[in-house]
């Protein structure tokens, strides 16, 4: 299988890519770089911004522009400036985090259009499980009631909207869970064992593809596994780099799987960790919700 780099970019910590399926192009941000990433297929050409602080995910918004996860909230980007400017959110809803130094981290719509989002102490060394979910949607943020995490990650829906998949992506944790979910009330249920540990790896990023199968990307392994509904593990790549972030189906027919990946202070000048990937798995995703808020 050809796995293809996208562009020259490096990004330290690459994630949250979303596709656009109005524009036909990919976003995502690097979250210390506090950037804003693009890159359109089309034109073979990424474009960049920079951000006020940290951007831990991403989501479209109905009424146009996207939605940031950010440390203060949520932020509303209406329209871009051109490429290579700063971009300004517009505080939308602030967050009032259980702990000091804490930001968003991964996100991701539901079927209906709520988005959710998990945070973080950036201090992992701490092991502080000060991490909360949050739902927001019409303008309102509130938090959930799923309980405590480290590094909450992994976030993803069944095709039916009934399923929530969450992991706690701390080495000290590493377990997938998924909750039954409420789609009319948008809210989660009873809660299972999902993936117990990864073969390799701990679990960041995720995606579900059309078949209802969990992409989960294996960080600090190289890997990119997937799993069926029942929870089996059926496919396993290996990519070039050890730290894959986190995937999302895109492309005029979203049979492209984008993989953002993450570039350690320690690799070698030389390395592709922190590029962005392409490849085609012989899957089709689904398209992602935008927000109402």
């Amino acid at each position: 299988m050809e796995i293809e780099r996208i562009g020259t970019m490096l990004c330290g910590v690459g994630e949250s890519p979303v596709w656009h399926p109005g524009e036909q192009v990919l976003y995502w941000t690097d979250i210390p770089a506090r950037m804003l990433w693009r890159w359109s297929p089309s034109e073979r050409k990424a474009a960049s911004w920079v951000l006020p602080e940290q951007a831990g995910c991403l989501a479209m918004r109905k009424a146009g522009g996207l939605l940031l996860a950010m440390e203060q909230g949520i932020g509303a980007l209406e329209r871009l400036p051109d490429a290579g400017q700063a971009a300004e959110p517009a505080l939308v809803a602030a967050v009032r985090h259980a702990a000091p130094g804490m930001r968003f981290n991964d996100g991701r719509c539901d079927r209906q259009g709520r988005f959710w989002a998990g945070t973080m102490v950036q201090d992992m060394s701490q092991v502080r499980p000060a991490g909360r979910i949050y739902r927001f949607t019409q303008g309102e943020l509130r938090m959930s009631a799923l309980g405590e995490f480290v590094t909450p990650n992994g976030m993803g829906f069944s095709p039916d909207g009934r399923t929530l998949y969450l992991s706690d992506s701390h080495p000290s944790r590493q377990t997938v869970w998924a909750y039954d979910y409420d789609a009319d009330a948008g809210r989660p249920g009873r809660r299972r064992v999902f993936i117990e540990k990864l073969p390799a790896g701990r679990p960041d990023g995720a995606a579900v593809d059309a078949d209802g199968c969990y992409w989960i990307c294996g960080n600090d392994a190289g890997m990119l596994y997937r799993y069926t509904p029942g929870g089996r593990l059926d496919r396993s790549i290996a990519l070039p780099v050890a730290k894959p972030a986190m995937c999302a189906f895109g492309g005029a027919g979203l049979d492209t799987l984008f993989i953002t990946t993450i570039r350690p202070p320690s690799c070698a000048p030389d390395a592709p960790d922190g590029a962005v990937y392409a490849l085609r798995p012989g899957a089709r995703g689904l398209q992602e919700s935008a927000c109402a808020g």
